[in-house]
C-alpha cells in the first residue's frame, strides 16, 4: 500500500510535515552529544569539551557516517518497493537491513575499541585532551550495535513515511540520556574527579540511552501489521537484496566517509593551532550542527519523496519535490545564518566560559555561517539522485568537489598562511564548487532519464 502523504496530495505541505518530524528527531539525536558537551564544558572544563567535541567527535562521525550512508541504501530500496507496493521485496529488505546493522555494529565495536588510542594520537590531539578523548571513544564504540540498530530501524520507518514514531523514541531516549548525564557527572561526582572520569560518565549515559532506543524501535517494527513488519526469527541476509542495498549504500557510505575524512584533516590542522582554537572549533561545531541537522533532514525528505514517487512512476512529482525542497531549504537557511551571526557570542557561552575561546568561536561563525546557503544544493540534489537509485555519481562529485579539493587546500594552501581563516576558506571554496557540479549533473540526469 502506498503512502498517500508522499505519492499524492500537496507536495510542500506534506514535505514540511515530514521534515519537521525529521528535524525534531535530528534535534533530539544531536541533543545526546550537545548535552554531553554542555555538561562537560560547564562542569569539567574546556579541555573535556575539546575531548568530547573535537577529535573524538570526528572519529565517531567517521564510523557512524559510513554506516548511515550504507543504511540509506536500505532506505532507498524500501521506499521504492513501498511506493510500488511490492510486499515480498519489502519483507526481505527489512530483515536484511536489520541483519546488516547488527553485523556492522559488531565489526565497528571491535575495530573502534582497538584503534582508539592510535587514531587520537594520529590526529595530533592536544595532550591535555588525548586521554579523555580516547576513553570517550572506547566507551562509545561499545554501544555501536544498539546505535546502528536504532538508526536502521528508524530509517525503515521513515522510508515508508512514518517520521512520528522514530521521533517519540528519540525523545524518550534523550530524556534518559540527560537524566543519566546529570546522575553520573554531577550527582555521583565523576566530573569533579577530572576530565577522564567526566567524559566517561557522559559516554556511559549515551550508550545506555542508545540501548533503550534500539529496543523500542525493534518492538515497533515487530508489532507492525504492515509489509515492513519485523520477525526476529527471519533476521538474516538475503544476498540478492543485500546486493541491491549495498549498490546504493556503499557509494553513499563512502561519500560520507570521505567527507568526514576531509573534516578529520581539518581537525588535525585546527589542533595544530593550539588548544583554545581546538576548543573554539568544538564549541562552534555544537552550534554549526543546527544547520547540518536541518539540511540533513531536508536531504532525507528529498530522498524519501524521490524514492517513493520514482518507484510509483510519478516522475512529475519527483521534479516538483526537488524544486520545493530547494525552496524550503533556502527559506530556512537564510534566517538561520543571520541568527547565528547576530547571537553567536550568546550561543557560544552556553558551552564555554573562556573569553578567548568565545572570541575565536565568534570569528568562525561570522566567517562560515553566511555561506551555508551555497551548500543546500549539494544535500538536496544528492538526496534526490539517491532516491532515484543513483548513488555512484553523487559519490564521485562529493569526492572531487569537497574531499579532494579540501585536502589539496589544507596540504598546499594552508601551509602558506597557517591561520584559522585559511582553514575556514576551504569550506567556502568547496561548498560553492560542489554545488555547481551537482546542479549540472542533476539537470543532465533528469534529461537523460526523460523525467519531465
Amino acid at each position: 500500500m502506498k503512502n498517500k502523504n508522499i505519492t499524492s496530495g500537496s507536495i510542500w505541505k506534506n514535505m514540511l510535515s515530514f521534515f519537521f518530524a525529521l528535524l525534531l528527531g535530528a534535534f533530539f539525536q544531536q541533543l545526546y552529544n550537545t548535552v554531553d558537551a554542555i555538561i562537560v564544558g560547564r562542569t569539567v572544563g574546556s579541555d573535556a569539551l575539546g575531548a568530547v567535541g573535537g577529535s573524538a567527535a570526528m572519529v565517531v562521525n567517521l564510523f557512524l557516517g559510513f554506516f548511515l550512508g550504507l543504511a540509506s541504501g536500505a532506505t532507498v530500496v524500501i521506499s521504492q518497493f513501498y511506493g510500488a507496493g511490492k510486499r515480498e521485496e519489502i519483507e526481505k529488505a527489512v530483515h536484511t537491513a536489520i541483519a546488516l546493522s547488527i553485523a556492522g555494529g559488531a565489526i565497528f565495536t571491535i575495530i573502534g575499541v582497538a584503534i582508539s588510542p592510535w587514531i587520537i594520537s594520529a590526529m595530533d590531539t592536544p595532550v591535555e585532551q588525548a586521554e579523555a578523548a580516547t576513553m570517550y571513544l572506547r566507551i562509545f564504540f561499545l554501544g555501536m550495535i544498539p546505535n546502528l540498530v536504532y538508526n536502521m530501524g528508524a530509517g525503515i520507518l521513515r522510508a515508508v513515511g512514518d517520521s512520528r514514531r522514530p521521533l517519540i523514541v528519540l525523545v524518550i531516549s534523550c530524556i534518559m540520556n540527560i537524566i543519566l548525564d546529570v546522575l553520573f557527572v554531577i550527582v555521583l561526582g565523576l566530573g569533579r574527579r577530572g576530565d577522564v572520569y567526566g567524559v566517561s560518565g557522559v559516554a556511559v549515559a549515551t550508550i545506555l540511552s542508545q540501548f533503550i532506543s534500539a529496543a523500542i524501535v525493534l518492538i515497533l517494527l515487530a508489532e507492525s501489521s504492515d509489509s515492513y513488519r519485523l520477525d526476529i526469527r527471519k533476521i538474516r541476509f538475503d544476498f540478492p537484496m543485500l546486493s541491491k542495498i549495498i549498490k546504493i549504500g556503499i557509494p553513499a557510505g563512502f561519500q560520507t566517509t570521505t567527507y568526514t575524512l576531509s573534516n578529520t584533516l581539518i581537525q588535525v590542522s585546527i589542533n595544530s593551532l593550539g588548544k583554545d582554537v581546538a576548543s573554539a572549533w568544538a564549541a562552534y561545531g555544537k552550534i554549526d550542527v543546527l544547520f547540518w541537522m536541518t539540511i540533513g533532514s531536508l536531504g532525507t525528505v528529498a530522498t524519501t519523496f524521490a524514492g517513493q514517487n520514482y518507484g510509483a512512476g510519478k516522475y512529475d512529482r519527483v521534479r516538483k519535490s526537488t524544486r520545493q525542497a530547494l525552496a524550503i531549504a533556502a527559506i530556512i537557511t537564510v534566517p538561520m545564518s543571520a541568527f547565528f551571526c547576530i547571537f553567536g557570542d550568546v550561543l557560544l557561552k552556553i558551552f564555554v566560559v573562556n573569553q578567548n575561546v568565545i572570541n575565536i568561536g565568534v570569528q568562525m561563525i561570522l566567517y562560515l555561517a553566511p555561506f551555508y546557503i551555497t551548500y543546500i544544493f549539494v544535500e538536496i540534489f544528492a538526496g534526490v539522485l539517491r532516491g532515484m537509485g543513483d548513488a555512484f555519481v553523487p559519490m564521485i562529485i562529493t569526492l572531487c568537489g569537497i574531499c579532494i579539493l579540501r585536502v589539496l587546500w589544507i596540504l598546499v594552501v594552508f601551509p602558506m598562511n597557517r591561520t584559522v581563516e585559511m582553514i575556514e576558506m576551504s569550506y567556502r571554496v568547496t561548498w560553492c564548487a560542489t554545488s555547481l557540479l551537482f546542479l549540472a549533473y542533476y539537470l543532465f540526469f533528469v534529461r537523460k532519464r526523460g523525467i519531465k
